[in-house]
């Protein structure tokens, strides 16, 4: 019988008690953003922001708790725009929306940071036994995608210099049941044809660095076809992420009817975008719809995840998507 798992990945909207408050902590140019040598004063504001995410989750019931990632900037930069050995580019805007990030210009090796790590532990000791922990970490693809190499000088080189960077993370990482790979680029500028291959040994040198179950979350879309194939056999994923909100779901129901699946999916099935709240009902539906079109017995696991981050939503609107989600396992069950 498949497992039901109700998590996200990550990446929530700042508490309005604290926009203000780090927004004159920080500052409010390019050169305040976040560069991972902060004051006392924003580390204490973060950790309340920590606090509040894990009760957030722990409230809603979730089946994994993240750290909600309240100190990143964006959802993809932030490991490197911390890092010592890269260079702060301009603002871009990046994928289909009004976000942006900071060029992370990669200068020099990318040795271990241990950043995430420590928010991590910070969570693990908030969470305290009471739900499993689930990590988040940009995909090795998305972050070479998004980042400037001016150090590496090969664009296959400087993939595996990033997946190695993510892996030495991971290595640091407190237990933890699910890492989350983020990797929207997957599906908004994949690789070149006859380059899958190097994304996908990009993915599995990050896979292979913990024993938890690795989710390579998709967003925006429909994977192509060769490169889903390609992501399915090569990319030592336990759950390939799907976006079931994007308009063109019949395209991905196509790709795990032709080409298979990993042993558990992560179902994108709340809109992470759209302040409209989702009915568990509405949720379970999509399940069962999803899983109706597939022929097979049942995948080992089931992740029940919005189709993007969360940080796009009102929080109160964050918070009942996360309710939503939970409540849909008990509908299914």
């Amino acid at each position: 019988m498949t497992e039901r798992v109700a998590a996200t990945p990550g990446l929530y909207p700042l508490p309005d008690w604290a926009k203000e408050t780090l927004s004159d902590l920080k500052g409010h140019q390019k050169g305040d953003l976040l560069s991972g040598d902060e004051s006392e004063a924003i580390v204490e504001e973060y950790a309340e922001v920590r606090a509040e995410y894990v009760t957030d989750q722990l409230d809603a019931g979730l089946d994994r708790v993240v750290e909600g990632q309240g100190r990143w900037d964006d959802m993809i930069a932030h490991p490197l725009t911390v890092h010592e050995s890269v260079e702060t580019g301009g603002i871009v805007r990046y994928y289909d929306n009004n976000n942006f990030y900071r060029d992370p210009r990669v200068v020099a090796d990318l040795d271990f940071s241990g950043d995430v790590a420590r928010e991590l532990e910070a969570a693990t000791d908030l969470i305290d036994g009471d739900a499993p922990l689930a990590a988040t970490l940009p995909g090795p693809y998305s972050l070479a995608d998004l980042a400037s190499d001016e150090h590496y000088g090969d664009e296959a080189a400087f993939q595996a210099a990033i997946a190695e960077f993510l892996a030495g993370e991971v290595e640091a990482f407190p237990a933890h049941e699910t890492l989350f790979l983020v990797e929207p680029s997957l599906v908004t500028n994949p690789p070149a044809e006859g380059a899958e291959s190097t994304a996908t040994d990009a993915i599995a040198t990050v896979a292979d660095a913990t024993d938890a179950d690795v989710v390579v979350q998709t967003s925006y879309g429909a994977l192509g076809e060769k490169l889903y194939a390609h992501l399915v056999d090569e990319a030592g994923a336990d759950a390939l992420g799907l976006d079931l909100v994007a308009g063109d779901r019949d395209d991905t129901v196509y790709n795990v009817q032709e080409f298979g699946a990993t042993d558990s999916l992560a179902l994108g099935l709340v809109d992470g975008q759209n302040t409209l709240v989702e009915e568990p009902e509405t949720v379970a539906e999509r399940v069962e719809w999803f899983e109706s079109q597939i022929p097979a017995e049942g995948f080992d696991r089931t992740y029940l995840t919005p189709n993007t981050e969360l940080f796009y939503l009102p929080a109160n609107k964050y918070r009942a998507k996360l309710h939503a989600l939970a409540a849909a396992t008990e509908v299914l069950d």
